[in-house]
This record gives structure tokens, C-alpha cells and sequence, in this order.
């Protein structure tokens, strides 16, 4: 099915050049040139619009590949942004099972109170029996010490009797007592026992609330962060469309450089024949690399600081390494902040993980003031600065870790880590 297409787009293609050859004005004035310098003059002005196309389609090119860093670096964004909201929702989750912890136990304690405040009430309405039965006690006792000593006699209860009687009294009374000191020693243990539940309970509700403050804190965290992930998807379908429009305007340069080609090599072929000699053009591309000696030197005679320089070429070393999207690692992969990140981490200091967040690491310092080591900062994407306008970044997948020149994006902001 697949070899099926790519033919079907084989042939469409084929069809539309031919189409173009035929439509192009050039076509005709080609049929009409019959001396070798109108056949000159004709491959030369087409190769002049075979450059142009070949140069508006590098250009394109140029720009797609921009729009496709751009791309990558928002996929970055976002992975990091989705972890970063996995987090805070872990955060929220323990905060809440905090708060019903806290819950749990202010019923627990709740109960207790609620425990004692039943058995105070109980020991209440002893109190008050008690009361109520020394009142009789006292009053039986009050009754018979009217009665005088001579009526107990007379009446015959006898003076052993009497003994008895009052010997009994004591009892009830030394009874009385001892109840009443268990009970008011009752009393104040529970008034103790329940004001300490009471400030417990008091203490866990203060606790709750501040539970529930930094629970409303990181969820208002997490919606900023929610806000910053849709506001990244928005981008990315933007970028993504630029990036479909740039297909299609390629595609078309690179449609008229071909027909471009095909008419020079049709009139190279008729001049050949017209000098009896072979005439071919030539193409020239030119191409550049960089290489880790240029790039020591570049450091090496920017202004700053040793352990800045020391930065910018350790980073250097891993040019050429891959892109991937989330990653942090100098050799598997990194994206462009976990690029910045794990270099200055291989030096001892931690800064944030996004590009946004580490637009705020760090110092802010103008451009033209920029040292070897300082962290460039565009929209979206992150870069460190090696010196004479020149930065090492993870660029996009296509391109992994790579130089650039530092003004190739709009600058944002640049952040001097190394103080």
C-alpha cells in the first residue's frame, strides 16, 4: 500500500513538472533561440531562477526548521509542564489524605469529649442523690439530737443504745466524706481531662485549616500550571500549521528550481550540440561545520569569568549529541532546558528545569554585557552563550545539540548563574 502511494505521488508530481515545463514562459522563448548566445544568455537567466528558487527554498527551509525547534522545544515545555502538574496533584493528594487524617481524629477526639461530658453528667446526678440523701441523713440525725438525753433513757433505749446509735451516725457521716472526696477528685480529674481534649480538638482544627490552605495553595499552582500547558497546546497547533504551510511553499520552490533544471538541461544539451562540445552546469553548495578548536578559541577570547569559560566548553563536548524531548541527559538525550540544567548541575548548581522557570534563575544582565556560561533565554527555548555571539543549545530533534549564532531568535532575557 505504501509502495503503491509513494508511485501515485511519483507520477502526480512528474505530471506537474511536466505541466510547469510546458506553461513556463520560458519554454518558448528556448524554442525560438537558435545561436549559442541566445542559448547562453537563456541557460544563464535560468540558472539565476534556478538559484533563486534553490535559495527561496533553503531559506524556507531555513525558517521551517526554526518553526520545528520551535516545535520541539514546546513538546519539551509541555512533557516537563505535564510533569510538573503530576506533581502538584501528588501534593494535593497527600494534603488531602492530611486532612482526613486530621478528620479522624477530631471525631476521635470528639468522641472522647463526648465520653467524658457522659460520664461527668452521670457522676452529676450522683452528686446530687448524694446530696440529697446526706439532706435526709442530716436532718434524721438533727431530729434525734433534739430528743434529750433523759427521753432516750426514759424511753428505754439505754445508754448502749444510744452508743450504738450515734456510733452509727459517725459511720454515715466518715462514709459520706470519703464519697464526697472521690467524687470532687472524680470532678476534677474529668474538668482536667476534658479541657485537655478540648485544646487537642482545638489544635487539630488549627491544623486541618492549615492543611486546607496549602491544599487550596497548589491547586491554585496547578491551575496556573493547567493554564500554561493549554496556553503551550495553542502554540504548538500554531507552529505546527506554520510548519504544514512551509511544506507545501518548499514543495512549490522546489517544483520551479526543477523545472528550472530541466529547461537549462535541455538548452545545455542544444548548445552542446551547437558547439559540438559537452557544456555542463555546475552547481555550487556551500556548507559549513564547526569545529571544537574554533569553538575553545571563541571562548577562550571572550570576556569573563574562568569557571564561565570552563562552562561553555564542557558543554561544547556533547555537540553533535541527540535531541529528545523531556530528557536531560548530555549523552542519551536532553531537550534544551535539561540541556542548561544538567551542565550547571555537573558544576554544582542547581537551577530550574523549563525554559520558562529559568528565565528567573540566576542574574539578569543586557546581551551586550553576556558572558561564556550565561544562560540565553527566547520564547520557549533556552541556550548557553559561549562567546563572540555564539551560543551551544539542544536545538530540535533533527539537529540534536549544535551551535548557533545567539541573535538567530528574538532574546528574551540572558541569566548570569555564575556569580
Amino acid at each position: 500500500m505504501k509502495g503503491k502511494r509513494e508511485t501515485q505521488n511519483f507520477i502526480s508530481g512528474a505530471i506537474l513538472l511536466i505541466m510547469l515545463v510546458l506553461a513556463s514562459p520560458f519554454a518558448a522563448r528556448r524554442a525560438e533561440a537558435t545561436s549559442i548566445t541566445e542559448l547562453q544568455a537563456q541557460i544563464k537567466k535560468h540558472q539565476e531562477e534556478m538559484n533563486k528558487a534553490n535559495q527561496k527554498a533553503e531559506e524556507l527551509k531555513d525558517k521551517q526548521s526554526l518553526i520545528e525547534e520551535m516545535i520541539d522545544d514546546l513538546n519539551a515545555e509541555i512533557i516537563n509542564t505535564m510533569t510538573c502538574i503530576a506533581l502538584k496533584e501528588d501534593e494535593i493528594q497527600e494534603k488531602e489524605n492530611d486532612i482526613q487524617g486530621k478528620e479522624e481524629q477530631i471525631a476521635v477526639k470528639q468522641a472522647a469529649v463526648e465520653q467524658k461530658e457522659s460520664e461527668y453528667n452521670l457522676l452529676k446526678e450522683q452528686e446530687l442523690q448524694q446530696q440529697e440523701d446526706m439532706q435526709i441523713r442530716a436532718r434524721r440525725i438533727y431530729e434525734t439530737g433534739n430528743t434529750s438525753f433523759l427521753n432516750m433513757v426514759l424511753r428505754g433505749i439505754g445508754l448502749g443504745s444510744l452508743l450504738n446509735r450515734m456510733d452509727y451516725v459517725e459511720q454515715v457521716y466518715t462514709y459520706d466524706r470519703g464519697k464526697l472526696s472521690d467524687y470532687q477528685e472524680t470532678k476534677r480529674l474529668t474538668e482536667e481531662c476534658r479541657n485537655q481534649l478540648a485544646a487537642e480538638k482545638r489544635q487539630l482544627q488549627a491544623e486541618k485549616e492549615t492543611f486546607e490552605q496549602e491544599k487550596a495553595s497548589l491547586e491554585l499552582a496547578k491551575q496556573d500550571l493547567d493554564n500554561q500547558k493549554a496556553e503551550l497546546d495553542k502554540a504548538l497547533a500554531v507552529r505546527k500549521k506554520e510548519s504544514a504551510d512551509f511544506d507545501a511553499e518548499i514543495k512549490k520552490a522546489r517544483q520551479e528550481a526543477n523545472v528550472a533544471k530541466t529547461l537549462i538541461k535541455q538548452e545545455e544539451q542544444a548548445l552542446k550540440n551547437l558547439q559540438n562540445q559537452a557544456k555542463a552546469g555546475q552547481t555550487a553548495a556551500a556548507t559549513g561545520t564547526y569545529s571544537d578548536t574554533g569553538y575553545t578559541s571563541i571562548v577562550d577570547n571572550a570576556t569573563g569569568s574562568d569557571l564561565g569559560k570552563r562552562v561553555a566548553k564542557y558543554a561544547l563536548q556533547f555537540v553533535g549529541n541527540k535531541y529528545v524531548l523531556g530528557g536531560s541527559s548530555l549523552t542519551g538525550g536532553t531537550d534544551c532546558s535539561g540541556f542548561t540544567m544538567r551542565v550547571y548541575k555537573d558544576f554544582g548548581y542547581n537551577i530550574s528545569r523549563t525554559s520558562y522557570t529559568q528565565r528567573s534563575d540566576g542574574t539578569g544582565v543586557e546581551y551586550s554585557q553576556a558572558q561564556p556560561g550565561d544562560i540565553i533565554c527566547y520564547s520557549g527555548h533556552v541556550a548557553l552563550y559561549i562567546g563572540g555571539g555564539k551560543i551551544v543549545h539542544a536545538s530540535n530533534v533533527k539537529d540534536g545539540i549544535k551551535v548557533s549564532n545567539a541573535t538567530y531568535r528574538e532574546i528574551l532575557t540572558v541569566r548570569r548563574i555564575i556569580k
